[in-house]
Order: structure tokens, then sequence, then C-alpha cells
């Protein structure tokens, strides 16, 4: 990620991206604008570590925006 893409991404962003870089494996699945995540495959370490460090601990509202960021389970 160059510096311009940082400028205009939000932090939300950032740490899903960031998530998944390092082979997070959760998907969402939006369903009448309710988010809930799935992770039917275990997560890297360093993910697994990441997730429960930077995401987990955020207000509830606020990991809804890191997971409405994580790949679709709708899409391939």
């Amino acid at each position: 990620m160059n510096t311009d893409d940082k400028d205009t991404s939000t932090k939300s962003l950032r740490l899903a991206e960031e998530y998944l870089r390092l082979g997070g494996r959760r998907r969402c699945k939006i369903d009448d604008n309710i988010t809930t995540v799935r992770q039917w495959e275990k997560d890297p370490p360093e993910a697994e570590r990441f997730w429960q460090e930077r995401v987990q601990p955020l207000s509830a509202a606020d990991r809804k925006q890191v997971e409405d960021f994580l790949p679709s389970i709708n899409s391939p």
C-alpha cells in the first residue's frame, strides 16, 4: 500500500487489509444489514493474533466496520 492509498483509506479498511494480508480467513455475511463473521478454517497464528489484539477489542460499531471490509461469503 502506498502512502496515497493510506491517506484516503479508513482505519477500519486498513485493519481489514492487514488482517487479510496476514492470511486471515474470516468472511462476512451481511443479511438485512446485519453483519456476522464466519470462520470455517483456522487463521494462521499471525492473523489470529492481529484479530485478537487489534480488531476484537474495538467497540461493536468499529468492529462491524472492519468486518464489513472482509470478503463476503457470497463472493468467490
